[in-house]
């Protein structure tokens, strides 16, 4: 991998960001490409909205009433992507973060908020690359595997549990 160049763009009020967490999020997206092998440079473009701003998004792209934590965008398909005319990058897509979610998860899971922004970063950042986890199976399981390797590897390992207590 050459160079990866992420574009944060904050678009709420709601959650301060503390120092350190646009840091994180271009080191996860590097951490990613590197796990893959990418070649060549990227770019990725992420937004940090509030659940109200994420809900409006999940319905207008997907028709999905509902927030969510995390929505990811790409602009390739089968590790063929357009590429920045001026940079010669590969665009991967967009990335949109729910802090308000990821505060909420963190709370519910037991982990930092830093881990939980980490997480959906390196989440979204697979699916730009092909990944796919909706229908389960194997594919649900190697992505899963990847991404506890990278955060791992940006030194957020897993502290607790995904399930809930009772559940």
């Amino acid at each position: 991998m050459d160079k990866i160049k992420v574009t944060i763009v904050n678009q709420q009020k709601t959650i301060k960001i503390p120092t350190g967490l646009r840091l994180l999020i271009r080191r996860c997206c590097h951490a990613v490409l590197e796990l893959e092998g990418f070649e060549g440079s990227a770019e990725v473009d992420v937004s940090l909205v509030d659940n109200d701003q994420i809900h409006r998004i999940n319905l207008e792209q997907r028709g999905i009433d509902l927030p969510t934590d995390v929505l990811s965008f790409p602009l390739g398909e089968n590790g063929e992507y357009d590429h920045n005319p001026g940079t010669g990058a590969a665009m991967l897509g967009d990335i949109v973060i729910s802090l308000e979610r990821a505060q909420a998860q963190a709370e519910e899971y037991g982990h930092s908020f830093q881990r939980e922004v980490g997480y959906l970063t390196v989440h979204s950042m697979l699916h730009l690359l092909g990944y796919d986890h909706v229908d389960g199976g194997l594919e649900a399981v190697r992505m899963r595997e990847k991404e506890e390797t990278v955060m791992l590897s940006v030194g957020l390992p897993r502290g607790g549990s995904y399930v809930m207590n009772g559940q």
